[in-house]
């Protein structure tokens, strides 16, 4: 138990029913029977609203859509992988012989366990424990969350389908230049716009560039 009450003073929180803690921290490697898949999923549910209600309260006047994306950002396993990282989870987890050297899954092993920790908590103290234990850990990525760019073929995907309900249609047609340096046209178009053509040094580079150019002249 010693384990357990070091994890408990780095989070911050003592478990009234310890069971749940271990449990936490046990991957289905580790027993197949009594692991934290339950628990991460109960987890994930607690995180997306107590992340959700605090941005709501600290972004009153940002649109929907943005609140989303920052939520995103929040909510996703990078975040939540260099949270457990920070707090060192990876020292506490319960793995199989199997799972040992574990260094290729350790960023999903480690951020599926912080959610199961998340969940834990939540059935041991409810959810003003879950709230504090969440905002401690998460509140500096909160005061810094910003909107991620999006890039032209997200965005005008998101427009074509919003309008449309239909994706653009890029069609690759032509490469040009020397094989060291070459050059590839891409086509792109979405219902009522004419066909634009964008260039680039990769077929991906070249469908960024028609989406951009195509965006510019719809003005979205």
């Amino acid at each position: 138990m010693k384990q357990i009450k070091e994890l408990e003073n780095i989070i911050e929180y003592n478990f009234k029913d310890k069971n749940l803690l271990h449990r936490a921290l046990t991957h289905k490697s580790f027993s197949s029977t009594v692991n934290n898949e339950k628990l991460e999923f109960l987890g994930d549910r607690v995180l997306g609203l107590i992340i959700s209600k605090e941005l709501l309260e600290k972004y009153p006047e940002e649109k929907e859509g943005t609140i989303d994306k920052k939520f995103a950002n929040l909510v996703n396993k990078k975040t939540c992988t260099e949270i457990a990282k920070k707090i060192n989870i990876k020292n506490f987890v319960y793995l199989g012989p199997a799972q040992k050297n574990f260094e290729r899954s350790v960023n999903k092993i480690i951020s599926d366990c912080l959610e199961a920790v998340v969940g834990a908590i939540y059935l041991d103290g409810g959810l003003k424990c879950s709230e504090k234990f969440i905002l401690n850990l998460w509140r500096s990525y909160i005061n810094n969350s910003v909107e991620t760019p999006i890039d032209s073929k997200t965005k005008l995907q998101e427009y074509s389908l919003k309008k449309y309900k239909e994706l653009p249609k890029y069609i690759f047609f032509k490469k040009t230049g020397p094989q060291h340096k070459p050059l590839f046209k891409t086509e792109v178009e979405i219902p009522e716009s004419r066909k634009i053509i964008g260039v680039g040094t990769s077929k991906k580079n070249a469908q960024q560039n028609a989406a951009k150019k195509l965006i510019k002249i719809l003005k979205i």
